[in-house]
């Protein structure tokens, strides 16, 4: 495996493609929820949180792919683990963990902090899938993902998985 990763490597230092590691496009965010964000009883809406994801793996994907406009081809299993209150910090961070030609997979983690008692919670984990499009809407190359360590790899890998299962439900594969 080290070898062919060698050779596409090569390859790609051959034919001018560059790549980039994870660190170069990784963001966070932090967003105080406010009442307009919730339900009567200070529940946050899902679909903020949502949004919240969605810009935040936008951002991490543009970073990735430079001047490719960057749109949302799918997010999988938003499961929101614990609730989201209105005066929580709403803590997202998002890190690229795998690329194809055009696509790229974003992990984007969700916390709220409750600024009264200091408390975190891990709130919702999930996979974004975004697309590099070109300046006529088709999708375009980007640059190839650099892995340093154990677990970039890992989590390499696990995207591939994610990725192939996902072309594979819709047809793709």
């Amino acid at each position: 495996m080290i070898i062919n990763l060698c050779i596409l490597l090569t390859l790609s230092i051959k034919n001018g493609d560059t790549g980039k590691r994870p660190t170069e496009s990784e963001a966070e965010m932090i967003v105080m929820m406010l009442p307009s964000d919730a339900n009567p009883k200070g529940n946050v809406f899902g679909g903020v949180i949502l949004k919240h994801v969605d810009l935040i793996a936008g951002l991490v994907a543009k970073r990735h792919s430079g001047r490719a406009n960057v749109v949302t081809a799918s997010i999988d299993r938003m499961v929101f683990l614990k609730p989201v209150f209105i005066g929580n910090a709403l803590i997202i961070s998002a890190r690229i963990t795998y690329v194809r030609r055009s696509s790229m997979e974003i992990e984007v983690n969700v916390e709220a902090e409750d600024l009264d008692d200091n408390s975190t919670v891990h709130a919702a984990t999930a996979f974004v899938t975004m697309v590099a499009l070109d300046k006529y809407g088709k999708p375009t190359k980007i640059p190839h993902l650099i892995m340093d360590n154990d677990n970039d790899k890992k989590k390499y890998s696990e995207g591939e998985l994610r990725m192939n299962s996902r072309l594979k439900d819709a047809g793709k594969v």
